[in-house]
């Protein structure tokens, strides 16, 4: 099932220009317009969100735009630069998915089929992009349907400001949503309106026929679009730069074993022309294209950069089962969309040295099945509170050097976050003689400590005389827990005095 993404920028050309200025571009609080010369007459053709809160439209006269706000900036639109920018952009969305494309003027679509897992799926990939572009100054609404009609539709005009409609949804997703979410043009969308019709559900449920006979074709055909009814490809952005190789068939192919062969002797080529750069692949996007014009995409992740015929080719092959062949294949496109300088390392004899093992083919294949966020490592980081002693790095981080405390030991897993638990001890410092933790009741038979955690004051002024007392607690059927009480036991300041469980050992 083909699932689309539809950004939709509402303020792209003001924008851009504020990223373009940099250090120099006008505060996000300060109304700013573009204006374009229409005939004698200069009209707003793109405001920002001051200058819309202010009560500035697109279309309105620039002199009445001024007499409006008195503060405002306006400066010249430039719709070639807007453009470029967009497409330069799209690009940039490649490391998303394998088929991006520019929605101009102020969108861009995007087929994510076969690569929303490698991003923890679409909703977490959704908040990504919107959060990139916002982190850029970028602001942005997004959503994913089955069609490119659709998530046009809901990314401009939905309730929500990152829409994600269910896989297989209904004509009712769509039907409140109004005519210009059909991306009828202006004067076509206004003679319907003159005829009663307000929302898509209107049109959709008209006999087609009287409607092409009176207004043409397009009306039908994007109703039809929007529904799935009517394939509309996606022109994929294919940068100048980019390492890429094609196969075309004489006749369509189908079988997977006919394409996993294929697949070998793209990767054979494509592994030649990095070798001629001398680079390696980090990312690579097999594109298949059948003969309804429907795109299938397949993306595989490369931990550290490869130019290994039979790694890639073995990855690449895992996912043809989320191939659809449909009536075929036509042309079939294989494209390094990552590659990086690729050093040769010497082979060294064992008399002189051990190797390490190389395990880099083991997480490219779990990489890809679980998506590179579910796969890492931990690595130690100095400090002494132990939520903060740990952090998340990438399966094949370089070692940093750091290593973890050996005075005492640590739980080999540390809840999400401390839960509070009811005990029964001796202040101020001794270990709990029972715990109630999550119902259960558990006596204390064996335990030690206090380890004393004192707050971090650079962090924050809260931390400057905050206490932990940790203990490693052992209950009557042998399990190990770890303890800790806010505070010193003597003094108020320093905590609440209540127990918490932090983490469980074995």
């Amino acid at each position: 099932m083909a699932r689309v993404v539809s950004l939709y920028l509402p303020t792209w050309p003001t924008d851009r220009l504020r990223r373009k200025a940099g250090v120099t571009a006008p505060p996000p609080e300060t109304p700013l317009v573009l204006v374009m010369r229409t005939g004698n007459r200069r009209l707003v053709s793109a405001a920002d969100a001051s200058a819309q809160a202010a009560g500035l439209r697109v279309g309105m006269a620039a002199a009445k735009a001024q007499a409006l706000v008195p503060d405002l900036i306006l400066q010249d639109a430039d719709p070639i630069a807007d453009a470029e920018a967009l497409e330069r952009l799209a690009a940039w969305m490649l490391r998303f998915a394998p088929v991006v494309s520019a929605d101009p003027p102020d969108g861009i679509v995007v087929d994510t089929a076969g690569a929303d897992h490698l991003h923890g799926g679409e909703a977490a990939m959704l908040d990504g992009l919107v959060g990139r572009l916002a982190m850029s100054g970028v602001a942005a609404r997004a959503a994913i349907a089955d069609t490119w009609g659709a998530a046009h539709a809901l990314a401009r005009f939905g309730d929500k400001e990152d829409a994600l409609a269910p896989v297989a949804h209904d004509r009712t997703l769509l039907r409140g949503l109004p005519l210009e979410a059909l991306r009828l043009a202006g004067p076509l969308a206004a003679d319907l309106r003159l005829l009663g019709f307000r929302t898509v559900g209107d049109l959709v449920d008209q006999p087609r026929a009287p409607l092409t006979l009176r207004f043409g074709p397009e009306i039908a055909r994007r109703i039809e679009q929007m529904l799935g009814l009517l394939a509309e490809p996606i022109e994929a952005i294919r940068p100048d730069d980019l390492i890429e190789v094609r196969r075309l068939f004489a006749e369509p192919i189908g079988a997977a074993e006919t394409i996993a062969r294929y697949i070998g002797k793209l990767v054979v080529q494509l592994c030649e022309r990095l070798e001629e750069q001398g680079l390696g692949a980090r990312r690579l996007d097999l594109i298949c294209q059948r003969v309804d014009n429907r795109p299938q995409a397949v993306r595989v992740s490369l931990a550290m950069p490869a130019r290994d015929v039979r790694r890639m080719t073995r990855l690449l092959c895992d996912k043809i089962e989320t191939i659809a062949p449909g009536w075929g294949i036509e042309v079939m496109t294989l494209a390094a969309t990552v590659a990086e300088p690729l050093e040769h390392r010497q082979m060294m004899s064992s008399l002189v040295e051990e190797s390490l093992p190389d395990i880099t083919g083991l997480i490219d294949v779990l990489a890809n099945r679980v998506g590179e966020r579910a796969l890492y490592r931990v690595a130690p980081v100095a400090s002494d509170v132990p939520e903060r002693s740990l952090m998340r790095v990438a399966a094949t981080a370089p070692d940093s050097g750091a290593s973890w405390p050996g005075h005492w030991p640590r739980p080999a897993r540390l809840l999400p976050r401390p839960e509070p638990v009811e005990t029964v001890a001796l202040l101020p410092d001794h270990p709990p003689v029972s715990f109630t933790w999550r119902g259960v009741r558990r006596r204390v038979r064996r335990a030690d400590g206090p380890e004393r955690v004192f707050g971090e004051w650079w962090m924050r002024d809260a931390e400057l005389v905050a206490v932990r007392d940790y203990f490693q607690c052992e209950d009557e059927a042998g399990e190990r827990y770890w303890l800790y009480r806010a505070g010193d036991g003597e003094h108020a300041e320093t905590g609440s005095h209540r127990w918490f469980l932090h983490g469980v050992f074995g």
